[in-house]
């Protein structure tokens, strides 16, 4: 444990609503919910004005309008959070070489790795005011909890008894009293399922835990979850912060509104998907030499087919090959809710002359597996080893998208339905604007695509996925 509070944890507070409302000026102080906007949507972020409803990520779509029918559901705008984001991440930089990105607005910082020097508790606090100050004013207004300790886990623990908007610093030997009183939950890893076996022990909060022997938590969880949830109980935590993290494997998916059974959809979501893949693998500068096709039936059931090559690639064409042999391989007159492409296995050189395409045009793998595993009845979104956030776009006029109308200038879908898009004509400097209907087929409206180049994770449509890194932590 470091003897100064020299771990900084920031987390912008409900980041991909506060982007909207600071967006759309009709919105600000009314409960926005971002995500899926489809049946089988999933709440990303919600506004603190919808959290007093219940509202809150991983929470399915349609119970989230039983709790808040008067929201603002929007389907999301990847490229404006994360133009805000790299805005945040450059003054992090600007506090230390040492930054560790979890997701698009949260992030530690290592100060003793920058030029800070004064570590006393004023210091470190005058520190994080000023960075708060900047970010307000660099990004347009929005705002961030900001927590300060000897470790990672105080630093994380210190921004969520921050929130929000606020900033509290973790002084070095009070760290046991501070975390004594929070629910087990607090500790990174205490998701629903462990929690059940801990309250068995008759465990509610941290100090609970702490009451428990070493070898009973093993006996309960297993020796490596038992010796991380002492080891936290106790707040012993040396973990470094890491500027970067190597991606273990690199994936999209796509949830449907309605179960897909026609061969050339699916197709062409693999297609289109095995394009993002590609796109991200050539932006890294990596190769794959493995391609996994993941599907999920209406039972919920999860199907991964996978394929390990001789050789590695980058090419789009050779992983829509492999992609589609492999759903060649899957049963689909059921259906299936969620179709996806990942790679993994990753190499810095291309070694595409060991490959030897099959008759027909499939690459013939060394190595096939395949698993089916049911998902729990209420599935929430799974974790997967790539970090970044996986929004989609849909083509269409989805709620809150970004519009231009060749007269009345720029706007966001305010409504789309029975061949009408309904928009409202505002901007973040413009204060609410008026509303207009058109017929979605007006060549005066367009589609703003707020894209940056070559990137995937821009905008999202019904159902889109978001990583359970972003998402409210399970087991």
């Amino acid at each position: 444990m470091r003897s100064a509070a020299s771990i900084l944890h920031l987390d912008l507070d409900a980041f991909f609503a506060a982007v909207e409302q600071r967006d759309k000026p009709s919105l600000r102080g009314k409960p926005v919910i971002v995500g899926g906007v489809g049946p089988r949507g999933v709440v990303s972020t919600a506004s603190y004005e919808a959290r007093a409803y219940g509202v809150h990520s991983a929470m399915p779509t349609h119970e989230a309008r039983r709790r808040c029918p008067h929201a603002a559901f929007l389907a999301g705008r990847f490229g404006a959070y994360r133009a805000s984001s790299a805005i945040v991440m450059g003054l992090l930089r600007e506090l230390s070489p040492l930054v560790e990105p979890l997701s698009l607005d949260e992030a530690f910082v290592d100060l003793a790795a920058g030029p800070t020097t004064d570590f006393s508790t004023e210091g470190v606090r005058a520190l994080a005011e000023e960075l708060r100050a900047r970010l307000t004013e660099e990004t347009g207004g929005l705002t961030a909890s900001v927590g300060i300790g000897s470790s990672k886990f105080m630093a994380k623990v210190a921004s969520e008894l921050a929130k929000p908007d606020g900033v509290l610093v973790v002084e070095p030997g009070t760290e046991a009293a501070t975390i004594a009183d929070l629910s087990a939950r607090a500790i990174p890893g205490v998701g629903p399922a462990t929690m059940e076996r801990l309250a068995r022990l008759g465990v509610r909060t941290v100090a609970d835990i702490r009451g428990l022997s070493h070898a009973e938590l093993v006996r309960e969880l297993g020796r490596a979850s038992g010796e991380w949830v002492h080891a936290l109980a106790h707040a012993r935590d040396d973990r470094p912060v890491v500027a970067e993290r190597e991606a273990k494997s690199i994936s999209v998916e796509d949830t449907f509104e309605t179960d897909l059974t026609d061969r050339a959809e699916l197709d062409a979501v693999v297609d289109r998907d095995a394009r993002i893949v590609a796109e991200r693998l050539t932006r890294s500068g990596l190769f794959a030499r493995t391609v996994t096709l993941k599907a999920k039936r209406p039972d919920f059931t999860t199907l991964s087919r996978s394929l390990t090559l001789s050789g590695a690639t980058d090419r789009p064409e050779v992983i829509i090959r492999i992609a589609r042999s492999l759903l060649d391989g899957v049963p689909i007159e059921s259906g299936f809710r969620l179709l996806g492409v990942g790679v993994a296995n990753f190499t810095e050189a291309a070694q595409e002359e060991l490959f030897e395409p099959d008759a027909a045009g499939a690459v013939v793998s060394l190595v096939e597996s395949s698993a089916e595993v049911p998902d729990p009845a209420n599935p929430t979104p799974t974790r997967d080893a790539d970090p970044t956030i996986r929004p989609r776009w849909r083509p269409g006029f989805l709620p809150g998208v970004d519009v231009h109308h060749d007269e009345l200038g720029p706007g966001w879908v305010w409504g789309s339905g029975l061949g009408r898009v309904t928009v409202r004509f505002e901007t973040a400097a413009t204060g609410p604007g008026p509303v207009r209907t058109f017929r979605a087929e007006d060549p005066a409206l367009h589609l703003v695509d707020l894209r940056s180049p070559g990137s995937e994770n821009d905008a999202s449509g019904p159902g889109w996925a978001r990583t359970a890194r972003d998402l409210d932590q399970e087991d």
